[in-house]
């Protein structure tokens, strides 16, 4: 069996499946053993933050919070990409500091077009 290409394969997808599986058997049996069951109406009612649901789950909302989202992730992005140019920046050639030069220059275009669009105002 040990032969088999797949057999080192099927032990890693076993170890991994144990790995994730372990911790939560193990918070169940914890909760099984030490948490008392005391079912009653108020454990069992709807919880939302303490108070009773009043309406509809759906409602409006503005969508100018999606730019907002738009700009964080622009705006925490950026290191994540840049960081890894600048410590290789001496070893890496034309074609790279122009990919950056690009990738830098669509960000400030984001940036800009959120100024005016008034995203970054705050009212």
């Amino acid at each position: 069996m040990a032969s088999s290409p797949y057999f080192s394969l099927a032990v890693l997808f076993l170890a991994a499946l144990g790995f994730g599986l372990t911790p939560l058997g193990l918070a169940w049996l914890w909760g099984k053993v030490f948490s008392p069951a005391k079912p009653n109406a108020i454990k069992n009612a709807i919880y939302e933050c303490g108070l009773e649901s009043k309406g509809d789950a759906w409602m409006q909302f503005r969508s100018a919070y999606y730019l907002y989202a738009i700009i964080f992730l622009i705006l925490t992005w950026k290191p994540c990409f840049c960081l890894p140019f600048a410590v290789a920046f001496t070893g890496l050639g034309v074609a790279a500091c122009l990919a950056m030069l690009v990738f830098v220059l669509m960000l400030i275009e984001g940036l800009a077009w959120a100024w005016a669009k008034g995203v970054l105002t705050w009212a």
